[in-house]
């Protein structure tokens, strides 16, 4: 009987959907329909089979609404499905009477049971259907997006967010390895989620999952076919110093086997649901232990990062060009201006020249600002932001894993990309498994930064 009528609600909801396809403003009649479909759903209406009915109407419905639709949507679950004012403030009320008493505890219970919002029910239901965890996660990043814009909806990405974070707890992630072999549709995911380096190409990908190549990545077993996070590993037998020289397609294959050093190139975290649940860490530490049992001659590992902020601090902040640039600085480099370049008085006219980076391929000139611009990113990579964390994110993630601020490499990556972040410049962070743990403590206990001696001096020069 419950589920004949959830079929018959359910098709008025069809033919109200086909007279408002995609519509911008969505039409009063559907809108009533949906909140009568969400109230069914935070009351449990029905059997499994109703709940199935409903959470894939009500999924169809959203992924054919426009972002106007969505937004709705969105909005209605946040207003109208949050915990009842009035029973909170009598659950508070009763449990604050029952202090100290033999009531205290279920009093307590009670309490917790007002403060428990319907949006979660409501969004639970939608875990029965075959792809309802991609969609809770795709449905995240739309929130995100207009959260922005609406601080209505802040509540149900903050509890979004909270329920997210326990479904992909890291105990239940398993760890894969990606690599030439594994499926199609899986590799061209790879070409679409990289964040740190573009794969160019097939033959691109190829080469990082040759032999003396690693991608490991982080799945949920819900979600099989979509890595959450991945890393993508060199092993070679020196600390590599330029991004280019790494991902050489015509390179010379390295013989893995006698690698003495494990290089993370890359990792990218592929969903935009997923923001602040974090699992990189526990995927750094996995890999490093996959790695060590398949190759027992690694004793170092280290990643080539990029510094995404450094150009941006740099510009924001005039006053770090002359600190870092001297006299003798400014004038070995206007000797190797060329004519068509902007002249320099001062160091406040850095950042103009460096606009271009056709500076990098004048060997003489890329000489000259070389000192310099390693003076301003150790400064830069010292520098701290808001809560007395560094203000490089890339920083921020590995120190907090453990890693040290080992080496700054000039030019290492000439890409336009390269350019436009931190003037081609890249960082190694070490991870010593000897001082992990003791770095760990210090950063979080009181932000101290582990950065090797180099660094410290360029920071002071």
């Amino acid at each position: 009987m419950a589920a004949g009528m959830v079929v018959r609600g359910l098709r008025r909801v069809r033919t109200l959907l086909a007279e408002n396809s995609t519509p911008r403003n969505p039409d009063p009649r559907l809108m009533a329909r949906i909140r009568d479909l969400l109230q069914e759903c935070a009351n449990g209406a029905g059997g499994e089979v109703s709940a199935r009915l409903r959470a894939g109407r009500l999924a169809e419905i959203y992924l054919r609404f426009n972002d106007a639709g969505r937004a709705a949507f969105l909005r209605l679950v946040a207003t109208e499905f949050g915990p009842d004012p009035q029973l909170v403030a009598k659950a508070h009320a009763d449990y604050q009477a029952a202090l100290d008493s033999d009531a205290q505890w279920t009093a307590e219970s009670a309490l917790r049971n007002a403060l428990r919002s319907a949006r979660l029910r409501i969004l639970t239901q939608f875990n029965t259907l075959p792809q309802g965890v991609k969609f809770l996660v795709d449905l995240r990043a739309d929130l995100l997006r207009f959260v922005e814009n609406d601080a209505a909806l802040r509540s149900l990405d903050r509890e979004l967010e909270l329920r997210l974070g326990a479904w992909f707890d890291v105990g239940f992630l398993e760890l894969q390895t990606i690599n030439w072999s594994s499926p199609a549709a899986l590799l061209e995911k790879l070409i679409h989620y990289e964040a740190v380096h573009e794969i160019r190409s097939w033959s691109d990908l190829k080469n990082r999952l040759d032999s003396d190549r690693r991608c490991y990545a982080f799945f949920h077993p819900r979600m099989p076919m979509e890595p959450l996070i991945f890393v993508e590993v060199a092993l070679t037998d020196h600390l590599a110093d330029n991004v280019q020289t790494l991902l050489d397609e015509h390179a010379p294959v390295f013989d893995a086997q006698r690698a003495s050093t494990a290089i993370f190139y890359s990792i990218s975290n592929t969903q935009v649901g997923l923001r602040g649940v974090s699992f990189g860490n526990f995927l750094l530490k996995r890999v490093v232990d996959d790695l060590k049992r398949d190759y027992p001659r690694l004793v170092s590992f280290a990643t080539l990062s990029p510094l995404p902020t450094f150009r941006r601090w740099a510009e924001k902040n005039p006053d770090a060009w002359p600190e870092a640039f001297g006299a003798a600085d400014l004038e070995r480099i206007r000797r190797h201006l060329t004519p068509e370049m902007p002249q320099l008085a001062d160091a406040s006219d850095l950042p103009g020249l460096l606009a271009d980076h056709r500076w990098s391929k004048l060997t003489r000139l890329a000489r000259a600002l070389r000192h310099g611009l390693m003076r301003l990113a150790a400064r830069y990579l010292l520098t701290t932001g808001k809560g007395g964390r560094p203000y490089d994110p890339v920083s921020r993630f590995h120190l907090g894993n453990g890693a040290r601020i080992e080496r700054l490499n000039y030019l290492a990556d000439t890409s336009a990309r390269g350019h436009q972040q931190s003037y081609g410049l890249m960082v190694n962070y070490l991870y010593d498994p000897d001082t992990i743990e003791a770095n760990v403590e210090a950063f979080s206990r009181s932000g101290e930064v582990a950065a090797a001696a180099a660094i410290r001096r360029y920071a002071r020069d």
